[in-house]
């Protein structure tokens, strides 16, 4: 295999599609990111990163949680609204038509609609540059029962620029 010599970037692709809820008193958001990943198993510890001028950067920020809910192909239009609009102008909960599911650890809402939600507390702020990363213990998990039997049905992955369903591995 002849490889080829490449510009310098964070090249992991394709990578999951998170939407991100985050709640802080008043403000809430919802934002679509590619950059998250497990961190660690004992304790479970997910990271995002999410860059500083974000909306919802200061709202996990300032409450320290998030839950991260995994979108599935058919809310891809929902997923671009996410990842492309300003919760500093749109409630995306109604544009998207979410539902909000009563989180069992922390304050923010899961979105019922994603068939897994995994809620965070930040234990850590890493700041990098572009990016900070959050990571973040994951205190509850809620997932679909019918989702369960399923090997990534339907999930949703982001590779340079394009969605792109995830396939079975």
């Amino acid at each position: 295999m002849k490889k080829l010599l490449d510009n310098v970037s964070a090249g992991l692709y394709p990578n999951p599609v998170l939407l991100v809820s985050s709640q802080y008193e008043n403000e809430e958001s919802i934002i679509a990111i590619s950059w998250g990943g497990n961190s660690c198993s004992k304790p479970p510890v997910i990271s995002i990163g999410v860059r500083k001028e974000r909306y919802s950067y200061n709202i996990i920020k300032k409450s320290m949680q998030f839950v991260i809910n995994i979108p599935t192909v058919d809310m891809l239009v929902s997923v671009e609204i996410c990842g492309t609009k300003s919760g500093k102008t749109i409630d995306k909960w109604k544009e998207c038509n979410f539902t909000k599911g009563d989180s069992k650890e922390i304050d923010t809402p899961h979105i019922k609609e994603c068939p897994v939600s995994l809620e965070c507390k930040v234990i850590k702020i890493v700041e990098l540059g572009s990016h900070d990363l959050f990571l973040g213990e994951v205190v509850a998990v809620h997932i679909d029962e019918t989702w369960q039997s399923e090997k990534y049905p339907n999930l949703l992955t982001y590779t340079h620029g394009l969605y792109k369903k995830c396939v079975e591995l």
